[in-house]
């Protein structure tokens, strides 16, 4: 039988945090922490509204995300429970490496290795701006309970996201921040396996001759190119999942 774990008091926002990533960041990190435990039941919208003084919106659209990211799961009449983990990601769903890893249970840490300002045209990005554009850099390792399983090499247009480089990516992920300032309109990305460059092998521990999945992803706000993005995973650790429905 699920039960109504004992909670730990809200925690205050990061800087530019909106309200709702707030609310799933709180859940995530007690799902994390294993306050939070496969079956219990999560605080409902009147609760969250109460403890982080927000409109029912919001608490609507925290519990709706981490239920479609399949973090929680919503049982009609009884309320909204912590899903069992998974061990794959989506293939087609852009979703946070934060959220996937505590999914599961475990902890998500993570190590910026650069942060700065690139031209475009000196650097082998697809993003259809002037060449000279000055872009916004990061490169991120994504560990899982301290094993890294992503490197995440991101390229940013600044008209979508003026404030990247005054972000502390060790708190938040770049994907998050990015949502939460400037929502995706369309994505096309492609995966394949490959041999990883010496940088590669390294900070994601491959064994010698050992692949990695490579998920390339460009993304669009409005309009305007937002993001170019290589996600580099351990091939022995990590795997792609797809479902696909007909009539």
């Amino acid at each position: 039988m699920s039960k109504q774990a004992t909670l730990h008091p809200v925690l205050p926002p990061l800087p530019g945090e909106p309200a709702y990533l707030r609310i799933k960041r709180w859940v995530v990190e007690h799902i994390g922490a294993g306050k939070l435990r496969n079956g219990d039941q999560v605080p409902s919208e009147s609760d969250l509204v109460r403890m982080f003084g927000v409109s029912r919106m919001t608490a609507h659209r925290a519990l709706r995300e981490l239920t479609s990211e399949q973090v929680l799961r919503r049982v009609q009449g009884l309320g909204t429970f912590v899903a069992e983990p998974k061990v794959a990601s989506p293939m087609v769903a852009i979703r946070s490496i934060h959220a996937e890893i505590e999914s599961r249970g475990h902890r998500h840490s993570s190590d910026v290795l650069k942060l700065e300002r690139v031209k475009l045209g000196e650097t082998d990005v697809p993003l259809a701006l002037p060449e000279g554009t000055i872009l916004f850099h990061a490169l991120v390792l994504h560990r899982e309970n301290g094993m890294p399983l992503q490197l995440e090499d991101r390229y940013v247009n600044p008209e979508v996201a003026p404030e990247f480089l005054r972000q502390d990516f060790s708190a938040i992920t770049p994907g998050d921040y990015l949502v939460s300032v400037s929502p995706i309109w369309r994505a096309e990305h492609s995966i394949e396996a490959t041999m990883p460059n010496r940088q590669v092998a390294r900070l994601l521990k491959l064994k010698p001759d050992e692949p990695c999945l490579v998920l390339t992803r460009l993304t669009w706000s409005g309009n305007l190119p937002a993001t170019f993005a290589r996600l580099f995973h351990p091939g022995s650790r990590y795997r792609f999942t797809a479902e696909i429905q007909t009539r």
